[in-house]
């Protein structure tokens, strides 16, 4: 019966679910944030080699 209450009473497993957990949260918002962050550097250099363009053009 000791075995048995050793087994219910550990709690690395869960320690370590837990940080797994807490690792994919991070690394989720780490994919979010690059990907925001990559689209809106896309839209403002789109904008700047439009500018740049249409400059090169007038002169």
């Amino acid at each position: 019966m000791s075995t048995l209450q050793q087994f219910i009473s550990d709690e690395t497993g869960a320690t370590a679910i837990e940080y797994g957990l807490i690792a994919a949260l991070i690394g989720t918002v780490i994919i979010a944030g690059a990907s925001a962050l990559g689209s809106n550097l896309s839209s403002k250099f789109n904008a700047i080699a439009s500018n740049v363009s249409s400059a090169g053009t007038a002169s």
